[in-house]
């Protein structure tokens, strides 16, 4: 059985680019932090890297701290800044921010003091796009960065959080980006790299392969790539309703990232589907893969005003650049045989 990887919002699959630029840098044996060549060599691919990443995110004359992903990085960001957000932020965000924005039935947040919220500019369960105001203080880009034409410098944001593994880069690296002359108090404190922001020797293999990616992914972006997967995700979501009309579609009326579709059946538990749909050969979500495997009901659902049952029978589905219209028409004759035989079992 031929396995279909559809859950490009938990992890996108190594880009070759990002593999070839991590085996290169496995050869450099200095520390960035050392005067001597080898030191100077790792330090001019760290800072190679984040060109590369400043580029690709539309952040020239911005800074770049590299962090060990986006969960660091929103601790990092929003530290002693009592800032405002909403129930659909990601886990890693919502740790730091005081709930209280609304949010309509798409999803979409009201902001009422930009210069004290954090916005998402993607959320990563329903693809639901933000209109960010000018002067918001931090925006989560982890899930646009390397689907949507973005630029750091048009945003209006003070700061925004990005990871690698999002766009084809490797696990456990990402970045801060902040305007410069933002202020940032450092939270892990030691050596003063990353301009003292973020101490500790730099992850120098993971951060050249982070900016091979960012780099792909710019030209990818330039290239067209993301329609052609938007008009994949359309055919599934045309094949789903034709085959299955009762399926309810989360954020649809909205403007959503190119690869998403999330899609519920009151009554048949996401976590099972997923499980249904594995075993089938097919990997998908039932949510944010930071908190899927816990067995409650989305809260970015609830929040646009879904009852439990919908919410609890919600799945995420988030295509990548090498699915094919094949994948996906397996995919939706599997899942809408795994649906009907839910319905007649409940009826």
């Amino acid at each position: 059985m031929t396995r279909v990887y559809l859950d490009h919002n938990a992890t996108s699959p190594l880009r070759p680019e990002a593999r070839a630029a991590m085996i290169a840098a496995m050869d450099i044996c200095g520390n960035p932090s050392s005067v001597h060549a080898e030191g100077r060599a790792a330090k001019a691919a760290v800072e190679r890297a984040r060109a590369q990443v400043a580029a690709a995110f539309g952040a020239d004359g911005a800074d770049v701290v590299f962090t060990s992903g986006s969960t660091e990085g929103a601790a990092l960001a929003l530290a002693g800044r009592d800032l405002h957000g909403a129930v659909v932020e990601h886990d890693a965000v919502r740790a730091g921010i005081i709930e209280d924005l609304s949010v309509d039935t798409l999803g979409r947040v009201t902001v009422t003091d930009a210069a004290r919220s954090c916005v998402q500019l993607a959320n990563s369960e329903t693809g639901v796009i933000q209109d960010l105001p000018e002067g918001l203080a931090v925006t989560d880009a982890t899930q646009a960065f390397g689907k949507l034409p973005v630029a750091f410098n048009w945003m209006g944001a003070t700061m925004a959080l990005i990871s690698a593994h999002k766009l084809g880069g490797p696990k456990g690296v990402g970045a801060v980006v902040l305007k410069r002359g933002t202020e940032l108090a450092a939270q892990i404190r030691g050596g003063g790299q990353e301009m003292g922001r973020r101490s500790g020797t730099e992850n120098v293999i993971g951060i050249v392969g982070f900016g091979a990616a960012a780099e792909a992914a710019a030209r990818d972006l330039d290239a067209g790539l993301w329609d052609r997967v938007a008009a994949l995700r359309d055919l599934m979501e045309k094949s789903i309703e034709a085959a299955c009309p009762e399926t309810i579609f989360v954020g649809k009326g909205a403007r959503r990232l190119p690869n998403t579709s999330c899609f519920a059946t009151p009554g048949w538990k996401g976590e099972t589907q997923v499980m249904q749909m594995d075993l089938a050969g097919f990997a998908i979500s039932a949510g944010s893969a930071c908190s899927s495997g816990k067995v409650r009901a989305s809260a970015v659902l609830t929040a646009m005003g879904f009852d439990e049952m919908t919410a609890q029978g919600a799945i995420r589905v988030s295509l990548g650049p090498q699915t094919t219209e094949t994948d996906v028409l397996r995919f939706t004759e599997a899942w809408c045989a795994k649906q009907k035989k839910h319905r007649a079992r409940s009826a």
